[in-house]
């Protein structure tokens, strides 16, 4: 039977939008760059980090990894797929999220759906 392993976002910035989801989940941040992969960037002409075209973004223990890959292409209309977030403070974390970028699309009873900076659509809810 398959098992969940990565979770991908196309995106036209990866690393900014790898850094936002690295800051926006507990326990998740961007893999560490060692010498192979920034020698395996360097020649494919990538000199900054922040131009790498595929980032990934991991979890401390446990869950899916998140990989964030360049297409050219922008987000066009409603996600198919989305993100359902938790928060005990519903507020608080609203705030957190949208200092790091996110966005306001519509709010419900309990539920905020947002965009993340490259216009992802997620949903913040509190625990029932």
């Amino acid at each position: 039977m398959a098992r969940l392993h990565d979770i991908v976002f196309d995106c036209l910035h990866p690393a900014s939008t790898a850094h936002f989801w690295a800051a926006a989940l507990d326990g998740y941040a961007v893999a560490p760059y060692d010498d192979a992969e920034l020698a395996r960037l360097r020649s494919l002409g990538i000199t900054n980090i922040e131009d790498d075209p595929t980032v990934l973004v991991e979890p401390a223990s446990g869950g899916p990894r998140l990989w964030f890959q360049l297409v050219p292409d922008p987000t066009r209309g409603k996600n198919r797929v989305h993100l359902d977030l938790l928060a005990a403070d519903l507020e608080s974390e609203l705030q957190r999220l949208t200092a790091l970028g996110a966005t306001v699309q519509a709010r419900h009873p309990g539920n905020i759906v947002l965009t993340d900076p490259e216009g992802n659509e997620f949903c913040l809810s509190q625990p029932s």
